[in-house]
């Protein structure tokens, strides 16, 4: 069976439409917790329209059919358009502010700027812009994922930044979904891996950071390079466990610093007597 097709004023419609655009829609119906909507179009063209139930508001929804009745009006951002089935995915709640919409619209990946950290959490660092405006429901606008924390490694959030750091973070990109500006802290910071690579060849002592099944791992600089010292290296028989623990000091040398992996591969430096 083919799939139905959209009207012919239907599918010119959707081709006036852009990802990006506001549009004045009407409720008419519900899919499971989806609200479907009738979009407005000029010379009375129509479509229809979608919203989720995590995109009508900032705030939870409990109940889609309360907060936006059949007969409602709301206004709504495009986020993708379906030319097949003649469906417009929108959001709703990105257009609740208005303020914050513009300052997303307005944000340049790779820009530096300056704020505030506010909180700290397992999944990332809210952190204040300088005249970002304020956010319905997060502590901040600006966000810092864990991976744009910090170029070395580290346990908890909490020992790289505190509560109230004045911090110089450069935008990552701006997350509709969210409400937010990813932001990284990490990179304005040099990497030291790239002043790592330089060493390819050298032996350096390190200490033993974890012991896994598959070898060692093994800190090399102050700064946090850690290296991977396989067992086959540190042992004969591959079912004999190495006899090294956490804390020992090791010397090694450099074999390898695969910057686009950020791996540094080990080998065991034998002393003979």
């Amino acid at each position: 069976m083919s799939r139905r097709q959209p009207p012919p004023s239907a599918r010119a419609f959707l081709h006036s439409l852009a990802p990006g655009a506001l549009v004045s829609t009407t409720v008419i119906g519900f899919d499971g917790h989806d609200v479907v909507v009738d979009l407005d179009g000029d010379a009375g063209h129509h479509a229809l329209g979608r919203i989720p139930r995590h995109e009508l508001s900032w705030h939870h929804v409990p109940d889609p059919a309360a907060f936006a009745p059949a007969g409602h009006r709301l206004t709504a951002e495009i986020r993708g358009i379906d030319h097949d089935k003649g469906l417009v995915r929108l959001s709703s709640k990105i257009c609740e502010d208005p303020e914050l919409r513009s300052y997303l619209g307005q944000v340049r990946p790779g820009r530096r700027v300056s704020g505030t950290i506010t909180s700290i959490h397992p999944f990332g660092v809210f952190v204040r812009l300088d005249g970002e405006p304020p956010h319905p429901v997060h502590p901040a606008v600006g966000f810092i994922r864990i991976p744009y924390l910090s170029w070395t490694h580290f346990d908890r959030p909490e020992d790289v930044v505190r509560p109230g750091q004045r911090v110089r973070v450069e935008i990552v990109v701006a997350d509709d979904h969210n409400g937010e500006v990813v932001v990284s802290l990490r990179d304005t910071q040099e990497d030291p891996m790239l002043r790592f690579a330089d060493r390819v060849g050298e032996t350096v002592t390190g200490r033993i950071t974890n012991v896994v099944p598959f070898g060692v791992f093994v800190q090399v600089t102050n700064d946090g390079i850690i290296g991977l010292l396989h067992k086959d290296d540190l042992t004969a028989d591959a079912a004999e466990a190495p006899d090294v623990t956490v804390g020992d000091m090791m010397t090694v040398r450099v074999d390898e610093v695969d910057l686009p992996r950020r791996r540094v591969a080990l080998s065991l430096v034998r002393h003979h007597a």
